[in-house]
């Protein structure tokens, strides 16, 4: 188990903002700009420190673009084909991979247009979201954020992986969704986010994370 030093999300945002912005100025983003994961089960809420992280780049004037994971799910036709509760098409089937790669990830590829599509499918109505694109400029970032985004070969720049021990998992999924609990246990033994995250943050008390810092 690595080390774990106590610091706040805004600290995380601040320290990550700071890292992803000397990246940037080094020139060691591909394509010009940073695709940076959030990683975390829902109970793990990888919105807020996403947004938080957003908030610490414009601060140093780099426009971020924060994209929800469930903006691309696929349609309910086809992520509940084998039933509400099917465990292997949540691990594996619940996004739509081919519509991230074409409209995230291939446009910040070298000489992509940058022009990035926010989300694509709304999981409430199961209708497509018709939003507009987002042109996004050399510097910039884009942060997904959700859970199970490892295993698919997105090309994340940065990965920071929210952990939460088996009990605190179980304790914060709401009991309708307890069922995705052996999807997430699947998911730390074949995938082993944590050890291929560029930083880990332990989240079991929510007010007061904690994480492994960042490597040199």
């Amino acid at each position: 188990m690595p080390t774990l030093e106590p610091i706040t999300w805004e600290g995380l945002a601040e320290r990550i903002a700071g890292r992803l912005a000397d990246r940037l100025d080094r020139g060691e983003a591909e394509g010009g700009r940073l695709r940076v994961a959030v990683d975390g089960a829902p109970a793990a809420g990888t919105g807020p420190l996403a947004e938080l992280l957003a908030g610490a780049l414009r601060l140093r004037g780099r426009p971020s673009l924060v994209i929800p994971a469930e903006g691309f799910l696929r349609p309910a036709s086809l992520r509940f084909e084998h039933g509400r509760e099917d465990v292997d098409t949540y691990l594996g089937g619940r996004y739509d991979t081919a519509a991230l790669w074409r409209e995230v990830f291939g446009p910040l590829e070298p000489g992509g247009t940058g022009r990035v599509l926010p989300d694509l499918w709304d999981p409430v109505t199961d209708r497509a979201t018709r939003s507009p694109y987002a042109e996004l400029p050399p510097g910039a970032v884009v942060i997904l954020h959700g859970p199970l985004l490892l295993g698919h070969w997105f090309p994340f720049d940065f990965v920071a992986h929210i952990a939460l021990s088996p009990g605190a998992l179980a304790r914060r999924t709401a009991e309708a969704d307890r069922w995705t609990l052996p999807a997430f246990a699947r998911y730390e033994a074949e995938t082993g986010p944590a050890a291929a995250a560029d930083t880990l943050i332990r989240a079991d008390d929510p007010r007061r994370p904690a994480w492994t810092g960042l490597a040199d």
